[in-house]
């Protein structure tokens, strides 16, 4: 339990960081202004911080319940097969939404689906190398 605590702190920060990265670098910013019509003009980082932190232990907690049904017999390849299933339903999917509904530059989703799926990537390795049910 407290690996799982301990992991999932670790993997939120992480989210939190990762989704900094990818979202206020002057690539992003330029891809996304898309989106600035809708978008807000400040943030609640509070708020963030905590989703992150709420989103690290949420995808630890799953990733444990699907441990023995993950392909791979280690828990780096387990991790790896984690990540593509939590890119896919997170990401990929999220992204083939936006190109339907809105008048969204490919590049933008292109660059969501590669940087989802280095975020994914990084957690699932985590995740495989550290957490085991018990």
């Amino acid at each position: 339990m407290t690996t799982y605590i301990i992991v999932s702190l670790i993997s939120g920060i992480l989210f939190g960081i990762l989704d900094g990265i990818i979202n206020a670098n002057p690539l992003a910013q330029k891809l996304f202004e898309v989106y600035k019509p809708i978008a807000k003009t400040s943030m609640n980082f509070i708020a963030g911080i905590l989703i992150d932190l709420a989103y690290g232990f949420i995808l630890a907690g799953i990733y444990l319940i699907l441990y023995t049904s993950l392909p791979g017999g280690i828990g780096v390849v387990k991790g790896i097969s984690f990540a593509l299933l939590a890119w896919f339903f997170r990401v990929a999917m999220q992204a083939a939404s936006q190109w339907m509904m809105f008048k969204v530059p490919v590049r933008t989703l292109f660059y969501s689906l590669v940087t989802g799926f280095i975020e994914m990537l990084a957690l699932g390795l985590v995740y495989g190398l550290t957490l085991k049910p018990m």
